[in-house]
């Protein structure tokens, strides 16, 4: 079976369960992601867990209970324990019995219960939250719990993805979009726009162009972590550990998905369920500070009601952070309080020495002339922090029409970079727009056109009315102004032209504008004319 099989087998067996999840009237219920994430989940761990065995010992099924003990301790550490009979095949094999949702039932949380230590994620007060739960909970008809868990193990049954660990982890990144496609549109009060791949890419790319080892990677809004997963990827799973916090407990659950279908177990230690400005809860080793962090990447709420919180957030415990100043409630629109300027503050004081961060924020905060937005620019270019801006097209982000821009900072062990240039882009102009359903578009980047991004940002080029390198000067000048568009020359398009031509072209006008005052006299004429039998008529 060959990648491309597998694919379009995986990607049926998703809709397969979606399709059970209808048939037992739990389609479109908030249930439906849970049952369908977590028993995706458990295909992929038993999967994992078959093809680790093998490699050990061809035969583990036929092992006695002291040598399976000892074939456990032998699994890599990011591989779940499975017990004989907690295996799929075991599940399959005792589908008839009359109570088997128990089975199945028990099978999750004693699995949840044995491998908790490896998989769970945190919330806020510290207590873990377990790998499954009981999905037969859902179904409201007890005499129809046995015939939906029946039907789930018949479709995880069908095939293996065996085949696909002795690939890359590539595979699973695009099928943990496929799997989420459904119910990643809205993750609670601080919802999160699903940041699309190729911003990702070239957000990771810009900030990690030199190989790096043994270093921490933090998103304060991650969601379901897509900018933390492109940038390990392009560091190198192994020579990164990874930090995040969201207030949304769907996005931590597809996170936690997101980083065991990629290779990263070792950090779900580090999931955190909370309120990110509220309660960090990343701290120092003496746990008298916040952590700081070697690499920053966040696509953070834009606009959110927060006010439950305003004042907290402004009060004097919380100044050092937010330094800036925080958002005041507005009479109206609360939901559009500025949050990401919270955000912005929270990364600059989450910074290492040498940290670097990139923070997704809506355009109009470039050229704001002032609030809170000035403070921060201001602060940004005085302390020599700005690397650059990028402004991509519209419709960038599909479910949102906000135009949006990528802001990169970077700090050194003085606080100082010895390049204090700064590069303005203005990438709007760039993609193809493609239709998405019948309300929503968005815009799609070609190769190419990423390739020329991340080419003129890393090396500053200045390109006409594209990209332009400026020195912190030239932005003070501006009234901290981050727009790209204050910085490119005026094309005034002249033209090295003779005498004799200039006079030809002079002529030339003269003799238009003789012709036209001609057409229009007699257009006024006919007009008039017009006018005075009208009259007549009436």
């Amino acid at each position: 079976m060959d990648m491309r099989e597998i694919t379009v087998n995986t990607k049926k067996m998703i809709d397969d369960i979606k399709t059970i999840c209808a048939n037992y009237g739990l389609g479109n219920a908030s249930s439906e992601y849970k049952i369908i994430t977590e028993v995706f989940l458990y295909k992929f761990l038993n999967d994992k867990f078959i093809h680790e065995a093998k490699e050990i010992n061809s035969d583990y099924e036929k092992l006695n209970k002291d040598d399976y003990e000892i074939l456990l301790m032998e699994l890599n550490p990011g591989t779940a324990r499975f017990s004989k009979k907690q295996t799929l095949t075991y599940l399959y094999n005792n589908r008839n019995k009359e109570d088997f949702y128990r089975l199945f039932d028990d099978t999750l949380n004693d699995l949840a219960d044995t491998n908790i230590k490896i998989f769970s994620v945190s919330a806020g007060g510290g207590q873990k939250i377990r790998l499954f739960e009981s999905i037969s909970q859902y179904i409201i008809q007890s005499d129809k719990k046995t015939p939906f868990c029946r039907a789930v193990i018949d479709k995880l049954i069908q095939f293996s993805f065996e085949e696909v660990f002795n690939q890359k982890y590539d595979f699973f990144a695009q099928v943990f979009e496929y799997l989420v496609k459904d119910y990643n549109k809205d993750f609670g009060k601080y919802a999160e726009y699903y940041t699309p791949h190729t911003i990702a890419s070239i957000i990771a790319r810009i900030m990690v162009p030199e190989n790096v080892k043994n270093v921490t990677l933090y998103d304060p809004a991650a969601g379901s972590g897509t900018l933390l997963l492109a940038l390990a990827h392009q560091i190198g799973e192994n020579k990164c550990t990874l930090y995040s916090q969201d207030i949304s407990q769907k996005s931590n659950e597809f996170l936690r998905l997101n980083l065991i279908l990629n290779n990263l177990v070792h950090s779900l230690g580090h999931v955190v369920h909370d309120d990110t400005l509220l309660n960090p809860r990343h701290l120092n080793e003496k746990k008298d500070g916040l952590r700081q962090f070697d690499y920053i990447v966040c696509n953070p709420p834009f606009g959110v009601d927060f006010s439950d919180n305003r004042d907290t957030l402004a009060s004097e415990n919380y100044k050092e952070r937010f330094f800036a100043g925080v958002p005041k409630v507005p009479p109206k629109e609360k939901d559009k309080m500025s949050i990401y300027l919270m955000f912005i503050q929270h990364i600059l004081y989450s910074m290492s020495e040498k940290g670097k961060a990139a923070i997704i924020v809506p355009t109009g905060f470039l050229t704001a002339k002032s609030g809170i937005e000035l403070n921060v620019r201001q602060f940004l270019v005085d302390h020599n922090m700005l690397r650059g801006v990028i402004s991509m097209p519209s419709n960038i982000f599909a479910t949102t029409g906000t135009n949006v821009s990528i802001l990169f900072i970077g700090k050194t062990l003085s606080g100082k970079r010895n390049d204090k240039s700064v590069v303005f882009m203005d990438a709007s102009n760039l993609g193809t727009k493609e239709k998405i359903d019948n309300k929503n578009q968005k815009t799609v980047l070609s190769y190419e056109e990423v390739e020329k991004i991340i080419e003129n940002f890393s090396n500053k080029k200045s390109t006409d009315g594209f990209s332009i390198s400026v020195s912190s000067e030239e932005i003070k000048q501006k009234n901290y102004s981050f727009g790209a568009g204050q910085y490119f020359e005026v094309n005034s398009g002249y033209i090295d032209i003779s005498v004799k031509e200039f006079e030809q072209k002079l002529s030339n006008y003269k003799n238009n504008l003789v012709v036209y005052f001609k057409e229009g006299k007699k257009l006024e004429n006919e007009i008039l004319k017009e006018l005075e039998n009208l009259k007549y008529d009436i």
